[in-house]
């Protein structure tokens, strides 16, 4: 992808059809980070990650999708670039590689995996601070019950000096959330020393 966009990768549910309320959220939501200036980046295949792709290229912005010749598919319509891995894992690091943000839709083990995986990297330090937005209600529980995990002792990780992971309502303020974050570093990246 030749835009200088910042590229926020969405995770989630590979289930949800047209029609369905977590399809249309993420469809809602690639619109309103294409709104934002957002490239999205999802798995490429269809549910939430058709969504997300349908609903940025509608709003007039750019698609990538990561696709793994483990699970055969090629990458939807709504795509405009699809980046080719041989693994299900390839595949999940490139995704987060790719990202300089994460939103996280609701979805199954696989969803799952992605939050985890991202939330541990961010938390350990094994790669730098990036923002990331669980969406809606659906991962509220779990992020509420793990947080107090972390926070519970004399954790020296990342999620013990503040929360990593934004919970959002809605679309509109996921991208908004996204937006900020990326406009508060730049600024403080501005800023004389």
């Amino acid at each position: 992808m030749k835009s200088a966009a910042k590229i926020v990768t969405v995770f989630g549910s590979s289930r949800p059809r047209p029609g369905d309320p977590h399809y249309e959220e993420a469809r809602e939501l690639g619109g309103q980070l294409a709104a934002k200036g957002f490239a999205v980046c999802s798995g490429g295949y269809g549910g939430v990650m058709e969504a997300i792709s349908r609903g940025a290229k509608e709003a007039g912005g750019p698609t990538l999708g990561v696709t793994a010749k483990f699970f055969r598919a090629r990458a939807n319509q709504w795509v405009d670039e699809e980046i080719r891995v041989e693994s299900w894992q390839d595949r999940l690091f490139e995704l987060i590689k790719r990202g300089h943000g994460y939103v996280v839709c609701p979805g199954g083990t696989g969803t799952l995996v992605e939050l985890s995986v991202v939330w541990e990297m961010l938390n350990k330090g094994v790669m730098a601070r990036k923002p990331v937005v669980a969406l809606g209600s659906f991962w509220r529980p779990v992020v509420e019950c793990v947080r107090e995990v972390e926070v519970g002792g004399d954790s020296r990780w990342g999620e013990g000096r503040e929360p990593l992971i934004h919970l959002a309502t809605s679309p509109a303020a996921a991208a908004a959330y996204l937006a900020a974050q990326f406009a508060t570093r730049a600024a403080s990246r501005k800023r004389p020393q």
